[in-house]
């Protein structure tokens, strides 16, 4: 199985029309997934941003349906912008612990973020120091299937976060999260309301389209 993802943009006056189209073909969306082998697909959208994240048993894609290809495109209409084919972003982290089969059983943390300009190594860097920190430990939540992807000056996060493990953040955890975050902001800005909590700004919280 292989993890691959997209990113689009939407013209922003067209962007309520593009998905709810996108929205109303999420059966068949979904039901063609299924045939091309790609599992627990999902598209996400945030501000002009559209993103998809799916899990590939064999070397193929939504664009090999030339079908469901055709119905996008009409319902798209030029509207977007493909900037990241499905498979072309960069892996810059992962934290996959252990996967539930059953989605019940988590609830998603997805996020979009861009990078400042010249900044996509440094994010790499400071998130590579959490993989080696992390060492071959394999954590059985609160996140789970976690991977982090880049591509055409966005970030773009899926999340599979372990509901059994929720809870209030400790003060310490709070602490060690706004240090965090805080320097993050250094080499990236928001489009999810992720850090709102952090910052006082508003930003939109992110809407699964399929």
């Amino acid at each position: 199985m292989e993890r691959k993802t997209f990113l689009m943009k939407i013209n922003p006056d067209r962007r309520e029309a593009v998905l709810q189209g996108i929205s109303e073909l999420a059966p068949r969306i979904l039901e063609e997934a299924e045939r091309l082998g790609v599992g627990n697909f999902s598209v996400w959208s945030v501000s002009d941003i559209l993103c998809g994240y799916g899990e590939y048993a064999r070397d193929t894609d939504l664009d090999a349906a030339p079908e469901l290809r055709e119905l996008l495109e009409r319902v798209i209409d030029g509207s977007a912008e493909l900037l990241c084919p499905t498979g072309s972003m960069r892996l810059m982290y992962h934290d996959i612990g252990i996967v539930r089969a059953d989605k019940s059983l988590i609830r998603h943390r997805v996020f979009v973020t861009k990078l400042k300009p010249g900044c996509a190594e440094e994010y790499k860097r400071r998130h590579d120091g959490l993989i080696a920190a992390r060492g071959d430990a394999v954590s059985e939540g609160p996140d789970s299937n976690f991977t982090i992807w880049y591509g055409a000056g966005y970030i773009f996060g899926y999340c599979e976060k372990v509901k059994a493990f929720d809870r209030e953040m400790t003060e310490q955890e709070k602490q060690d999260t706004i240090a965090w975050e805080t320097r993050q902001l250094e080499i990236m800005d928001w489009l999810t309301d992720d850090v709102d909590w952090i910052t006082g700004e508003s930003h939109e919280h992110i809407r699964r389209i399929v």
